[in-house]
């Protein structure tokens, strides 16, 4: 990573701190308090030595004295809590922030974008990359600013006691940014490094274990094994490469922090000697002095050395910066999310003139496309995996943009908000998402049935079937991805939920795919009952129940080869026939 990327990252990492903005104040400000009491403190104990042994007043006569050192202690420690609880808030409010942006895109993306890296890839990006920013908002930022106001004190309180012992710490000052940025340089790079092999790995291992059963019947296990392996000692030795600069940077701190103090030390040794003789403003050299450059000298040092120590913080977030910024930068806008709310009372009728299907970042996934879909028709789309039918499907869900003209009942599609376009549709998809905590809520979705009206729908998809097994039927939690199901009987609570939708469209790809023959059966008679009272198009690789449908839409290569009633279409010389053939080839 180059330098002025990592600027960039930084002056990007830097904007993003007004989510938390009241609590980065609140922890500046307990800060300088802290400083405050520091140097109160510090000059009440010189006091009190001073007295005690030079002066030898009796111990009666502090109590006052000891009674405010006291009070500093505590003070103290109440304002390092204070601080503490401050930059928590303000890195919880800014991590928060920040994993709504990315929910905010990637939703705005929709799956056909998101669907293009592994979900652990996703998944490292939300938690792993922005749970290291904490550090950066809770303590390096704010310790920024502590580092140079709280030497700046110490300064002014030692200078007008002793010039020497507060030059000596003005000169060596520098010294430890200086290092601490010699050393740090090439922590951000090494952060990105890091992250970018987490990310690799989190895809890697979860699109495995997806894949087990595939891998497992190829015989594959024991070279994916080995595999992970390889990523996983790569990704140990980065992470031991961040450590070790994370180390190195405060060993150098250290080192010039303790050379620093330890000058101090021998400076006042040898005034106290006489070999010394300078420093003081004509008083000599007094123990009150001493003692008190003594001891804001390891506090002079401190914020420093704490800047040091959250150094490697801001390497982590800048390295966890690069994927974050990229990704919300790079993602490219989404199509029909400006337009305007429109709702349809009617079945849906849809006009499409030399439509191409584009992806995200204007790839052409088909050829021009010119069809019509009428109010209340059912059309099965048929084709060869790969033809372009999902991608077809994605553009009526509004996931993906598109070139030419698609039309709803007059109105282009990008013309309307998606939010309010989805609305309309019922959608049954391959892969079912039941994202609510129990089985009703996942049927129902926010809306109000009647009883009888759920209990009929859910005999019709089939539902009625397992529900009984279930402990709690239909308020049994379902778990994470609804674990607590088996994917055929996913399927049938999705169909259920397309069933109670009140949609004006409704699209079926594979609603079918994870039931059994019968459970096929069932499922299909209750979407085609469903499909006749709403305009449908279902994307399907079964051609044995396809003359019930009113039209079939051949797509082959990206285009629509064919279109027209099953008759008419099985008669003629074309794809849909040789499919039809090759199947019963299979079949035989």
């Amino acid at each position: 990573m180059n330098k002025s990327r990592q600027q960039e990252l930084i002056r990007w990492l830097r904007q993003q701190r007004h989510h938390g903005a009241r609590s980065l104040r609140l922890v500046s400000l307990l800060g300088f308090a802290s400083a405050l009491v520091i140097i109160a403190q510090a000059w009440l104990l010189a006091t009190l030595l001073q007295a005690l042994i030079i002066t030898h007043l009796p111990r009666a006569e502090l109590i006052s004295q000891f009674a405010l050192l006291l009070l500093c202690f505590v003070l103290r420690a109440a304002l390092n809590y204070g601080r503490e609880m401050a930059g928590q808030r303000a890195g919880m409010a800014i991590r928060r922030a920040l994993r709504q942006q990315v929910l905010d895109r990637l939703n705005a993306l929709g799956p056909a974008w998101i669907q293009g890296k592994p979900a652990g890839s996703w998944a490292t990006l939300l938690l792993e990359q922005i749970e290291e920013m904490q550090e950066y908002y809770a303590r390096y930022l704010p310790q920024m600013s502590l580092a140079v106001f709280i030497p700046c004190a110490i300064l002014v309180a030692i200078f007008p006691i002793n010039w020497a012992a507060g030059l000596i710490l003005l000169v060596t000052a520098p010294l430890i940014p200086l290092f601490m940025a010699m050393v740090g340089m090439g922590a951000a790079d090494a952060n990105r490094r890091n992250f970018l092999a987490l990310a690799r790995l989190s895809g890697d291992f979860y699109d495995r274990l997806r894949g087990r059963e595939t891998l497992r019947l190829f015989d594959r296990a024991s070279a994916e094994q080995q595999a992970i392996s390889r990523t996983t000692t790569d990704f140990r030795q980065r992470t031991m490469e961040v450590l070790r600069l994370a180390f190195l940077s405060s060993a150098v701190l250290e080192f010039f922090a303790s050379l620093a103090i330890a000058v101090v030390a021998v400076y006042f040794g040898f005034s106290y000697l006489g070999e010394l003789n300078f420093g003081h403003y004509h008083s000599g050299v007094t123990l009150f002095a001493g003692f008190l450059a003594l001891i804001l000298a390891p506090e002079f040092f401190q914020p420093l050395r704490d800047l040091g120590t959250f150094y490697h913080a801001k390497a982590q977030a800048v390295g966890g910066a690069d994927a974050l910024d990229r990704f919300l930068q790079d993602s490219p806008d989404t199509p029909a999310s400006a337009g305007a709310a429109v709702t349809f009372s009617a079945p849906l009728e849809l006009e499409a003139c030399d439509l191409v299907v584009m992806t995200a970042r204007g790839e052409a996934l088909s050829q021009p496309l010119t069809f019509s879909l009428a109010a209340e028709k059912r059309v099965a789309l048929v084709g060869q995996s790969g033809a372009g039918k999902t991608a077809l499907m994605n553009v009526l869900l509004g996931f993906l943009p598109y070139a030419g003209s698609l039309k709803i009942n007059g109105t282009e599609l990008h013309d309307i908000d998606r939010a309010s376009w989805q609305q309309q549709l019922a959608w049954v998809g391959q892969n079912p998402h039941l994202p609510a905590a129990t089985l009703r809520e996942n049927v129902l979705m926010g809306r109000s049935v009647t009883e009888a009206e759920l209990e009929r729908t859910l005999d019709d998809a089939g539902v009625a079937e397992f529900l009984p097994r279930l402990p709690q039927g239909l308020d049994t939690p379902l778990g994470d991805s609804a674990t607590g199901l088996s994917v055929g009987q996913a399927q049938r609570v999705a169909v259920a939920r397309a069933l109670l939708k009140p949609a004006q469209l409704l699209l079926l790809d594979e609603p079918g795919s994870g039931l059994d023959s019968q459970s096929e059966q069932r499922v299909m008679a209750a979407l085609k009952q469903a499909a006749t009272r709403q305009t449908t198009l279902m994307i399907t690789h079964q051609l044995s129940d396809l003359a019930s449908w009113d039209e079939i839409w051949v797509m082959q290569d990206g285009q629509l080869v064919q279109q027209g009633h099953w008759q008419q279409l099985h008669q003629q010389e074309g794809p849909l026939r040789e499919m039809v053939q090759h199947r019963q080839k299979e079949i035989a």
